[in-house]
């Protein structure tokens, strides 16, 4: 794209993105109106089965989706990584979508590289339409600019496997090849997961059994590594409510095997919302009754003027869960246009293991 262009597409974003703070980013209200009612857009109801290949590519009659990886990993010597890879659709209007600069899908994507003492972040932004951005389901591909995430025709639409993924920023890139053997878990009910009681909810499920291996590198200093990865995929067109104002979102991958996803809905009564899935070593998921989780934060760390609880004690008594978790890097702000809290953590108590953090709203 000439630079002409390019700050054109800028130009031509500007109104928009007073409206942007996307899916499981910051400013939980702001993205797309994610506690209005979702209008005219397709609506997300219980009983949807949902299909791959078809359901890995975009869906562009819902008002927001995402496609959102993470990755803990360790280079030879033990030292730990963590890895985000996100790419986030919007549409701004509903109906049909024309090519070109009409098209009202806008796009945009972060990527971050975490170690115990640096924290690393890059953003991007696209107008769909123009070929800069977008997702295919079959073959599989997932691309802004040239941040990648894709299969190719060994990939098995089961298992969302292999995959490449790259992206790069001003002092660090990483590249990382995805394995699973084991199929796509359904989050929720069978991939309708609830967001509140009254009805707001998102198409939701995760492919938690990857294993990562491939380099990192940091200030022009590669480093190989390997490690476990989850992805996450969800589509709505009201995922919240009006009075919720963030959220605390955990993804755990314990050393029995055991998968565990867990989010707190926070509101402004000060009441929260609790939700969460138990995916077993045999591969089956269960969701958790909102009553069994118990998410509480023990210690809070001061990054600018925000005060955020970066350590946690988690609890679901039914599963004899009682754990801590401790961020690799406590300054883990990812300083994007709608900023939040995005990590990796490591996990103490009556399991161990490793997982990622997402804070919003704070």
């Amino acid at each position: 794209m000439s630079d002409s262009l390019f700050r054109l597409s800028r130009r031509g974003f500007a109104a928009g993105l007073a409206l942007l703070a996307l899916g499981r980013n910051a400013r939980a209200q702001g993205f797309a109106g994610l506690g209005r009612d979702a209008g005219e857009f397709a609506k997300v109801e219980p009983g949807r089965a949902l299909t791959f290949p078809l359901d890995h590519g975009a869906h562009p009659e819902f008002r927001i989706e995402w496609w959102y990886l993470t990755a803990n990993l360790q280079d030879a010597a033990g030292k730990a990584y963590g890895v985000q890879w996100t790419l986030f659709r919007q549409a701004m209007r509903p109906g049909e979508q024309p090519e070109g600069w009409a098209n009202q899908q806008i796009w945009m994507a972060h990527a971050a590289l975490t170690s115990a003492d640096t924290h690393r972040t890059a953003e991007r932004f696209a107008r769909g339409g123009v070929g800069q951005a977008g997702v295919t389901a079959t073959p599989f591909r997932a691309w802004i600019d040239n941040w990648q995430m894709q299969g190719g025709e060994a990939m098995a639409p089961a298992t969302l496997s292999p995959l490449d993924v790259a992206a790069s920023g001003a002092d660090f890139s990483y590249a990382l090849r995805l394995t699973a053997e084991r199929p796509l878990v359904l989050q929720g009910d069978s991939g309708y997961s609830k967001k509140s009681e009254r009805g707001q909810a998102s198409y939701y499920y995760s492919q938690p059994y990857f294993a990562a291996s491939g380099s990192v590198t940091l200030d022009g200093k590669a480093v190989e590594v390997k490690g476990q990865a989850w992805m996450d995929r969800e589509w709505s067109s009201q995922p919240l409510a009006s009075d919720q104002t963030g959220w605390d979102w955990f993804s755990l991958h314990l050393e029995t095997g055991d998968k565990v996803m867990l989010f707190r809905l926070r509101q402004s009564d000060g009441a929260n919302y609790f939700a969460g899935n138990w995916i077993g070593t045999d591969g089956k998921s269960v969701q958790l009754a909102p009553d069994a989780i118990a998410i509480t934060p023990t210690a809070t760390t001061q990054i600018g003027q925000r005060q955020l609880p970066t350590a946690w004690r988690i609890a679901i008594a039914p599963r004899r869960l009682a754990i801590d978790t401790t961020p690799l890097n406590p300054q883990s702000w990812m300083g994007t246009s709608f900023p939040y809290w995005e990590g990796p953590i490591a996990i103490r108590g009556s399991h161990a293991g490793v997982g990622y953090l997402e804070m919003t709203g704070y």
